[in-house]
């Protein structure tokens, strides 16, 4: 299985997915020459994908039909697993059977790891966490935090904040943000539990409370952005190797207001997974949204000054002006509305992002931006200290350009130069492997920087 996966039969690949980071990784390995089939339930979407694309051939799979999974699977090298984090262990089970090589972009779920063993029993590489983050955000992390200890130094802190957002004068809206997607996921992320080390201590922040606690964040003076803890980050201090920090938090990037304004939505039980009887699909005319929204919040009643009143009832604001933008943001969804009427989709959350997926995709012309930043607090061994920052940041092309997005680009090119590289033989090691280690990390690294332009740029403070 060490040899270099190509003969006069060439190099093939199964892309199982349909969403918007699978077509750069399609066409950087189309552009490499290799096949791919590109696997989507439906084959509508399957074509989309695999229009224009010289190897591509589009077919129609449901990967829960593990018999036709299987068959696909043993026709290829690799499989690339791009669909929702959760079949990734059945995608695994099926390749390690037919003992082929698998890449995703997730994170490593103790189910993944748990396969391990009969990854390497099988002679198969199975890599993970290449995408923007996890993926590129470890590529410029070990760099540093092996420089620095084969230096003799320690990083006695580590901050690392992503945000994907719409480029700032697309950001014209209550949240700030605009979905390429399905807005559930990211609403869901919301709620998560966030925690981290702070002065050596173990902190924990319950997700109902998560957005109170984003504080503004300074990388360039033209930006407006407000961190949060994303997650559980104390894994990292070993995945990292670095014990001995006493900060690390990694997390995530909003605009200015936008984490007040979803700790609102929380408050006021927009973000609940509960079903409602009225927010449920019938025969009759669906509610309005005022009539809606003042079951949600039980109101006793569903005219706006009503709503008003319970809405301060559920929630407190720091000032009057705050008070006034969450209204008016409010008033932008439609929540108020006696004459519009909601999408009946049983819970809350789910009736919200029905709205919010109308009210907030991405218009022609309007482009998208990722901003990166790891900041490290270095030790050295005579007591100086040293402030050291790895930044990216990477706009996209404008919607309906036929260009990448920057989200886009920065998730699914890495994890097209990572399937090359086991491919090619350049990633040899077996097993469920992330990029956290600079065996694993430095190589792919340096093919992003010297062959697409993609990297951190770096600066030092002393």
């Amino acid at each position: 299985m060490d040899t270099i996966l190509t003969s006069k039969r060439g190099q093939y690949v199964l892309l199982l997915g349909a969403g918007f980071v699978t077509r750069p990784t399609a066409v950087e390995l189309d552009k490499l020459g290799v096949n791919i089939t590109v696997a989507c339930r439906t084959l509508e979407s399957a074509q989309k994908l695999a229009e224009g694309l010289s190897h591509a051939t589009p077919m129609s799979l449901d990967v829960n039909d593990l018999e036709a999974l299987e068959k696909e699977i043993e026709k290829n090298d690799l499989v690339i697993s791009l669909i929702p984090y959760t079949f990734h262990a059945t995608v695994i089970k099926a390749a390690i059977k037919m003992k082929k090589h698998v890449v995703t972009t997730s994170y490593v779920s103790d189910e993944m790891r748990a396969l391990n063993q009969d990854c390497i029993n099988a002679g198969i590489t199975c890599f993970n966490e290449i995408g923007l983050d996890p993926g590129i955000d470890h590529l410029y992390a070990v760099k540093t935090i092996s420089e620095v200890h084969e230096a003799g130094g320690k990083i006695t802190g580590f901050l690392s904040y992503c945000g994907g957002l719409p480029a700032p004068e697309n950001s014209d809206n209550p949240l700030g943000y605009k979905f390429s997607w399905s807005p559930r996921g990211v609403l869901l992320a919301a709620r998560n539990t966030g925690v981290y080390y702070e002065d050596g201590k173990k902190k924990t922040t319950p997700g109902s409370e998560l957005m109170s606690t984003a504080k503004p964040y300074r990388i360039y003076p033209g930006y407006a952005f407000e961190a949060y803890p994303n997650r559980d980050s104390t894994p990292f201090r070993e995945r990292y190797n670095i014990p001995e920090a006493q900060l690390l938090i990694r997390g995530t990037l909003r605009y200015q207001g936008a984490p007040a304004f979803i700790q609102k939505l929380t408050d006021l039980g927009f973000l609940s997974t509960d079903e409602i009887d009225i927010l449920k699909k019938t025969s009759t005319e669906p509610p309005t949204w005022a009539e809606a929204f003042a079951k949600i919040l039980g109101a006793s009643s569903h005219s706006e000054a009503d709503l008003v009143l319970a809405v301060a009832g559920k929630t407190s604001f720091k000032d009057e002006e705050e008070r006034n933008q969450i209204i008016a943001g409010l008033r932008w969804i439609g929540v108020f509305s006696s004459t519009e009427r909601i999408e009946p989709r049983s819970t809350p959350l789910d009736v919200l992002c029905a709205s919010l997926e109308k009210k907030m995709q991405y218009e022609k012309g309007e482009r998208d931006i990722v901003m990166l930043q790891h900041k490290f607090f270095i030790e050295w061994a005579d007591g100086k200290k040293e402030t050291r920052t790895s930044t990216l940041v990477e706009y996209g092309e404008p919607e309906g350009s036929g260009g990448y997005s920057a989200m886009a680009k920065l998730v699914g090119v890495p994890c097209a130069v990572a399937v090359k590289m086991v491919l090619d033989g350049e990633i040899k090691d077996r097993g469920v492997l992330a990029p956290v280690t600079p065996e694993l990390s430095e190589p792919i690294r340096v093919k992003l920087k010297e062959q697409y332009g993609i990297e951190l740029t770096e600066k030092s403070e002393l």
